[in-house]
């Protein structure tokens, strides 16, 4: 272990917090509860004191706004301001440099992906219903569907269908495999059961992203990467947040965010 990072735990635990390195942290990183932080046992050893660092920022945090573990607590409180607007466009900008999955660039192309599969299966359908439309109902597919064992996938890509009572069968469909199952469906409707799939898709992948949007958005967070970033590389975040760097330091020197964070941007760092 670094000779920082054990002057770090050691200074923490002498302010009275719980420091443990040994844990999986609930599967994150690292974890800030009350009077402890959790550093995972998991990751690289370059990424314990960035991560020490933003337990330790959600602790500086939670002794300003005890509230943060309910709602995440404001910037109004960790800045002492009433107008954090630009605090928070800066604090979104650190959080992309700090961590890039906080751009969901991943789950972001494969809904662009998901969306042009969503469009290819349309344009097949309106060769032949030309005034067919996502948003109504497909009055000609449902009365076709009716008799057929394809209807369950439309509530999932691949199921388990048995029959009989002494001798349960299983037979088992895919969406992959719609072609072959059912040979006399037409295109048209083959199509619109994949439509209907990556319409489920892209319902989900949004759901996700917004999930992960509104998480790295919270104050806290954007907080805590604000000091990771400190440390990582403080003249890029100096660059990219010069009002918050100014607000922040100003605030640190008047003693507002308490000694002890004080102490570790000073010594520590």
């Amino acid at each position: 272990m670094d000779d920082n990072v054990k002057e770090l735990i050691k200074y923490l635990r002498e302010i009275g917090l719980d420091v443990h390195t040994t844990t999986k942290a609930r599967g994150h990183q690292g974890i800030f509860m009350k009077n402890r932080i959790d550093v995972s046992s998991n990751i690289s050893k370059s990424r314990v004191m960035p991560t020490l660092l933003h337990e330790f920022a959600h602790y500086v945090h939670y002794c300003l706004e005890p509230s943060i573990v309910r709602n995440g607590g404001s910037l109004e409180v960790l800045f002492d301001d009433s107008d954090v607007a630009v605090y928070r466009e800066e604090l979104l900008k650190v959080t992309n440099f700090v961590d890039s999955h906080s751009k969901c660039e991943k789950l972001y192309n494969y809904k662009k992906s998901v969306k042009s599969n969503i469009l290819a299966q349309e344009e097949i359908i309106k060769k032949r219903y030309p005034k067919f439309m996502r948003s109504k109902k497909f009055k000609e597919f449902e009365r076709y569907i009716k008799h057929s064992k394809a209807k369950y996938l439309l509530k999932s890509d691949r199921v388990c269908l048995k029959s009989g009572f002494w001798t349960q069968k299983t037979e088992l469909l895919t969406i992959d495999n719609i072609e072959r199952d059912f040979c006399d469906m037409p295109p048209e409707f083959v199509a619109y059961i994949r439509l209907r799939s990556f319409q489920k898709k892209q319902s989900r992948v949004s759901s996700r992203i917004n999930r992960l949007e509104k998480y790295y958005a919270r104050p806290t967070e954007l907080f805590a990467r604000f000091i990771e970033g400190l440390y990582l590389d403080i003249k890029t975040v100096q660059n990219l947040a010069p009002n918050t760097c100014y607000r922040f330091y100003k605030l640190l020197n008047n003693g507002y965010y308490g000694s002890e964070l004080e102490f570790v941007m000073r010594n520590l760092l």
